[in-house]
């Protein structure tokens, strides 16, 4: 999309003086307006490689659009001093390069895998941001290789052959995970990665996610349900009427003030084995 040269590169300092690296997401003042519609209000968000990050909020509170400008869909509908929209600190960037920091997992994506691929193909697929594998892709022994690992670390090797129109939905969203991680990204991008879940699907999806960001890759998961947010997330950013209302570690951010007033019902919240849930009075 763009030259990938760097403009106005931000970085830091560690504590024992070195220079960090710039954050992967820097957003400030970030408004988009669709259809005469405004998605995002003014949001303000920094986001480093490697972070667990629970995005929270009920439907319609903006953060569809807020991935969307993450994955470089949406961008700012205004420019100008005190607007910031950079990616790995450049405001100018090679978006193939995104494909090796960002791997996006969405409902919309799931959608379009509707015919029979199989679960090998769909990982393979990732190498080619495409839908399927066609005549025009190579596929090396190594990318089978490295389909065939993911596919095992993820304990969906049994699906390899297996066409997308037979597995379950919770089945389908491994292998799409499968597909965003043959990059090797730094952070994985879920949207809404629970939807149309069974309980069972549920608790094998928890169990893959808690298994990815502990290899090290971080997590920014978009959800409206708190029993989404598996322990390692560290961080929520609470999210309404298209800007952000809370950012900040887990346990400070999940109250039931907070939590009541952003989906404007009164609860209680409690924590349960690093698990939260809320209930209404």
């Amino acid at each position: 999309m763009k030259d990938g040269q760097s403009s106005g590169r931000a970085t830091g300092h560690d504590p024992a003086g070195r220079e960090s690296p710039p954050p992967l997401i820097e957003f400030r003042n970030l408004t988009v307006v669709r259809g005469g519609r405004k998605l995002l209000d003014s949001v303000s968000l920094t986001v480093r490689e490697g972070e667990h990050i629970a995005l929270l909020g009920p439907n319609g509170a903006g953060k569809s659009s807020l991935i969307r400008a993450i994955a470089r869909e949406y961008y700012p509908s205004y420019r100008g001093p005190g607007v910031t929209f950079r990616f790995l600190g450049r405001d100018r960037w090679d978006a193939f390069s995104l494909r090796s920091h960002i791997g996006l997992v969405s409902g919309d994506l799931q959608h379009t895998f509707t015919r029979g691929i199989s679960g090998r193909e769909v990982v393979l697929s990732g190498f080619f941001s495409s839908v399927g594998l066609f005549l025009s892709h190579e596929v090396t022994p190594g990318m089978e290789q490295k389909a065939d690992e993911i596919l095992e670390f993820l304990g969906v090797a049994h699906l390899a052959d297996r066409p997308m129109t037979e597995i379950s939905s919770g089945e389908a969203r491994r292998l799409l995970i499968g597909r965003a991680l043959v990059h090797d990204p730094g952070t994985l991008l879920l949207d809404e990665p629970t939807t149309s879940l069974d309980l069972h699907a549920l608790h094998s999806f928890r169990t893959t996610l808690r298994k990815i960001a502990r290899s090290g890759t971080g997590i920014i998961l978009v959800t409206h349900n708190l029993h989404d947010i598996i322990p390692e997330i560290s961080r929520v950013i609470l999210m309404r009427d298209g800007a952000i209302q809370e950012d900040g570690p887990k346990a400070d951010v999940l109250t039931d003030d907070a939590v009541g007033e952003l989906f404007r019902v009164p609860v209680h919240v409690r924590e349960e084995d690093g698990y939260y849930y809320a209930t209404g009075y």
